[in-house]
């Protein structure tokens, strides 16, 4: 039996396995986002979630923030959760905690409202948070198997050497994962448009395809519904911009993320794969609201393809950002992590390109910092299908 790779990890007591060991502080409802930075602030190692809903949500969309937010405090890259509420939102925090508590995880929580507002709470809050600190810098990293990777893939702000190099290459280094037993999701939905069949047909099943072409049918239901042409918003401008003309021209640049692995499993939003291998989420084309998802899901690392360059990042997930526009990586040096431009120029191939960026996933896996984590880019959005009330 051959030697598997690995990579330098945090094991968490549910059997997975982090990149990252952060404490999270998670604030159920907007009401209390302002308290939650205030606890997080300044304070290595502590990361706090952007959210501002968990109040005023209906039907699906009450069930898929608690689901998103019980997904990331129970991510194999969070040590400890604090959450924080207000005391009156729909979404109570103990349903959080409850969630969570069942992977092994230290959760507390406060409430504004029952501590005796803002300023008490915050000084409560850095008092926790400090006390789950001391316990996470004990934990060291230690040799993990490739298996325990779920690698989240995006491409956002592309444009032609998106899905004629960077994608591909990304494909490469997604059936390496694959073939050391990691997973690997491919999301937005809408991005699959006139590509669904060729990707759809690679699914172990019947029914998996079926999923796939099903989650396509109802993105473009949608909007017809609302009265809209899903084309007209994608391409992007700055997709055009960049050389491409359709939407099915993106959609055939887009699955080369997904390299040539057989199709597992189709998921819902945040959803956790069961399967490992090549595995589908139905998410929004959004590049938030799809790397909210995926993290929420499980992912801990996130490969992100760019021609036009984009500063996403995630709150507890390192993001690497792969160009294979040499104009864009020097630009945005402080944004990309990768050139693989070399590919366009004939001086490099995909397979070669490929392999980097397995090893860059690798070497990122094993406490490497991403541009994005270096400029704290930690952008959080959850899918709504329905108006707040």
């Amino acid at each position: 039996m051959r030697d598997t790779i690995k990579f330098m990890g945090f094991n968490r007591p549910d059997g997975k396995a982090g990149t990252r060991n952060h404490i999270l502080v998670i604030p159920s409802v907007g009401c209390s986002q302002n308290a939650a930075r205030a606890i997080a602030h300044g304070l290595k190692g502590v990361v706090y979630l952007p959210n501002i809903l968990g109040c005023g949500q209906m039907g699906d969309d009450s069930i898929l923030v608690k689901k998103t937010l019980v997904g990331f405090g129970t991510n194999p890259n969070v040590f400890a959760v604090l959450i924080v509420g207000n005391g009156c939102e729909t979404l109570a925090p103990q349903e959080l905690a409850d969630g969570i508590t069942s992977h092994g995880k230290r959760v507390e929580v406060i409430t504004i409202q029952d501590v005796g507002g803002t300023k008490k709470t915050i000084s409560l809050g850095r008092k926790i948070v400090k006390d789950m600190l001391e316990n996470a810098v004990k934990l060291k990293r230690e040799p993990i198997s490739l298996s325990k990777i779920i690698l989240g893939t995006e491409c956002g702000g592309s444009d032609y050497s998106s899905g004629l190099a960077s994608n591909p290459a990304v494909g490469v280094a997604c059936d390496l994962l694959v073939a050391e037993g990691g997973t690997v999701i491919l999301s937005e939905t809408p991005e699959l448009i006139g590509a669904e069949h060729i990707f759809a047909r690679r699914a172990r099943t019947p029914e998996i395809e079926r999923q796939v072409l099903d989650a396509v049918t109802w993105w473009e239901n949608r909007a017809i519904a609302a009265g809209q042409d899903i084309r007209d918003g994608n391409p992007s401008p700055g997709n055009i911009a960049g050389g491409i003309t359709t939407l099915e021209e993106k959609s055939l640049g887009c699955i080369y993320k997904a390299g040539t692995s057989t199709l597992e499993e189709a998921l819902t939003y945040a959803s956790h794969p069961t399967k490992s291998g090549l595995v589908y989420m139905d998410t929004p084309a959004h590049d938030i609201e799809q790397l909210t998802g995926m993290v929420a899901g499980g992912a801990q690392i996130v490969l992100f393809t760019t021609g036009r360059g984009t500063p996403c990042g995630s709150p507890i997930a390192p993001v690497i950002k792969i160009t294979a526009n040499r104009n864009t990586f020097l630009k945005m040096r402080d944004n990309t992590d990768m050139d693989t431009s070399k590919i366009i120029q004939g001086k490099e191939t995909i397979v070669s390109a490929g392999k980097r960026i397995f090893e860059e996933m690798i070497s990122v896996s094993s406490g490497k910092m991403t541009k994005a984590e270096k400029l704290g880019q930690s952008d959080f959005s959850i899918f709504q299908m329905n108006p707040n009330i």
